[in-house]
Formats: C-alpha cells, sequence, structure tokens
C-alpha cells in the first residue's frame, strides 16, 4: 500500500506565542462559549446543547472529525477548527474563533489553512485526488464571510432555518388517497428492521440525487452519522409508500430528531431530512410526511417542528414549508472551495 502524508501535524500559522492542540473534554466550558459567541448575535440566542458538543469531543461525532483548538499566550482558548469528513469528495469545515481578540483575522486565516490540509488528507485516506470544503456562515455574519473569502472560498447557496408552532388542540388532516405513511417497522427488541433503514437511505438518496451540493453517502455513513446525533431516536423515522398499478412502491421518506428543550423547557422536533421520489411528486407526499411529524409531535406534547430547507430549491419547498405555517427563524449560507491532493 502506498504511503499516505501525515497532515495531522501540519504547522499552524498563528501569531506569536500562540499554541494548538486537541480539544479533549476539559475544554468543554470553553468550547461552549466559543460556540454560543458564534450563535447568539444571528439566531437570538445562546443556548447550545452541550450534550452534542461532549459528542463531538470525545463520542461518536468526534470519529469522523479533525479538530484543533488555538490557545492564546495566557493558556486560553481562543479559537475552535472542525474538519468533518461527511462523504467521499465532501469536508464540512466549522471555524469558531472570539472576535474580542485583536489578532481574530490572523487566527482565522492560520485554521482556515489548516482545515484546508485536513480536507486534503481525508481525501487521500479515502484513496481520490480532491475534496470540496462546505462552510456554513450565517448570512449576516460579515466577519466570517470576510475570513472565507480571503481563504479562497466561494458564496454558493442561502438556506433557511425554519420553524412552526405546533399547537397541543390542532388537528392533523388525512393523507390523500393512494398514499400510505408508517414509521420504521422494529424487532421486539426496539431495534429498527434493517430492510426499512436501507429503503429510507435509498429514497433520500434517489430524491436528491439532482440537488445542489448532493454526496453520494454510503449507507453505513448515513447511518453511523445520523445515531452521532444525541436527539437521534429510531421512531422518528417514517416511510411513505403510493399506490401503483404494480403496487405499492416507496415514494419518500423523513427522518426527524429531538430538539433540546428551550427556555420553557419545552422539547422540539427537527426534521433532518425529507425527500420524495420524482415519480411520486404532486401526490401529497410530501405533505403527509410533514402532517405525520407534526402530529407525532402533538402526541409527544412538544411546541415545535424546525428544518432547514435551501431557498433555491427547484422543489420549491420553501413555499411548501411557508403554506403550511413555517417561517424563517434565521438564514446561513454555503461557501465552498475544492482542493486537490
Amino acid at each position: 500500500m502506498g504511503q499516505v502524508s501525515d497532515h495531522s501535524e501540519t504547522p499552524v500559522e498563528l501569531p506569536a506565542g500562540w499554541t494548538t492542540k486537541v480539544p479533549d473534554l476539559d475544554d468543554l466550558p470553553a468550547l461552549l462559549r466559543l460556540r454560543a459567541a458564534d450563535k447568539t448575535p444571528f439566531e437570538g440566542s445562546g443556548k447550545v446543547d452541550a450534550d452534542a458538543i461532549t459528542g463531538e469531543i470525545a463520542g461518536p461525532a468526534s470519529w469522523t472529525r479533525q479538530q484543533l483548538v488555538a490557545v492564546d499566550p495566557d493558556g486560553d482558548i481562543r479559537a475552535w477548527a472542525i474538519a468533518h469528513d461527511r462523504a467521499a469528495g465532501r469536508t464540512l469545515v466549522y471555524l469558531y474563533v472570539d472576535r474580542t481578540i485583536t489578532q481574530a483575522a490572523e487566527v482565522a486565516a492560520g485554521l482556515y489553512a489548516w482545515l484546508e490540509e485536513q480536507a486534503r488528507a481525508m481525501a487521500e485516506l479515502r484513496g481520490i485526488t480532491e475534496s470540496h470544503l462546505d462552510a456554513s456562515p450565517f448570512a449576516d455574519d460579515t466577519v466570517q464571510r470576510e475570513w472565507l473569502a480571503a481563504a479562497g472560498f466561494t458564496n454558493m447557496r442561502t438556506w433557511l432555518h425554519m420553524s412552526r408552532p405546533v399547537l397541543p388542540d390542532e388537528t392533523v388532516p388525512p393523507l390523500r388517497e393512494g398514499v400510505t405513511i408508517r414509521p420504521v417497522e422494529t424487532h421486539e427488541n426496539g431495534m429498527p428492521v434493517a430492510a426499512d433503514l436501507q429503503t429510507v437511505h435509498q429514497t433520500l438518496e434517489e430524491s436528491f440525487q439532482d440537488h445542489f451540493n448532493s454526496y453520494r453517502e454510503s449507507f453505513p455513513e448515513f447511518v453511523q452519522r445520523l445515531r452521532e446525533d444525541p436527539g437521534h431516536r429510531w421512531d422518528h423515522w417514517w416511510l411513505a409508500y403510493v399506490d401503483t398499478p404494480e403496487g405499492e412502491l416507496p415514494a419518500g421518506s423523513l427522518v426527524a430528531s429531538v430538539l433540546p428543550a428551550n427556555a420553557a423547557g419545552v422539547e422540539g422536533t427537527y426534521v433532518e431530512y425529507i425527500g420524495v421520489n420524482r415519480n411520486a411528486r404532486g401526490r401529497g407526499v410530501a405533505k403527509g410526511l410533514l402532517h405525520a411529524v407534526i402530529g407525532d409531535a402533538i402526541e409527544r406534547g412538544r411546541d415545535r417542528v424546525s428544518l432547514e430547507v435551501d431557498a433555491d430549491s427547484p422543489t420549491g419547498a420553501d413555499g411548501l414549508y411557508k403554506s403550511m405555517g413555517w417561517v424563517t427563524d434565521y438564514v446561513t449560507e454555503s461557501w465552498h472551495k475544492d482542493v486537490t491532493v
């Protein structure tokens, strides 16, 4: 087997006296503060899921991520960089920098260069020659956008982060005739039936194959990544079927997770994925899946269902969500950069 270059020890260009290290659980308070400070101006809340951050540092989510924190001369963590090996040829990158320091731009430049090297290393380990870096700054974050532009990234897309209130006394309309929706089946021990999980994965891959920024993700990668989320639940997976002359055929699927309790102590539901096969569109499948997750949230006593949608989706999904009561809370963007090994 050919030798693979060691990118993990790539020197990081930072201000004099600064150092770097891989984060551990002792760094959790500092990383929570960085993440909260990053989101508060744009989401209106600094609430951060500590379980999710813990999973990124020392849980299953850490297995597919390369991470580094930047430490100032006084020993304080001032930045956190993450490269997530999302799929073959695709690396998600995240950077959180303390905006109060005077060297913030210099620190950001050094860490974005390091993230680029991690993307190259991930591609090399997969036996491919290029990787697509994908960053997701808030649309109103002019500082992060400037850092990305300086690092060679290009703004490609806009994403709406939407939520819909769930009222305990609302009713869910019936499905359109010829459409069936059911949860993924489970065995007696509560574990999901493999065939249903594979059908969910297949329908989502088919639904998004011509969508912007879609990358093929193997079934094991897909399941492992979703299970990394502390809010993951097997009973939040649904399958949709439509009647055809050939019989009942898979038409779409929805995967959701649990949102942590808000200030009022009430949990919510988050739609991780919803996809409808091209040949089943226009038959009420998407609405049926959304009503299924809304009905489930009502039964569980939750107060909201949230999701993310491409503002330029060719299916006009944002229009459907708006018609069903979703409103935009905040907006992010996709900034991309392609690198070769």
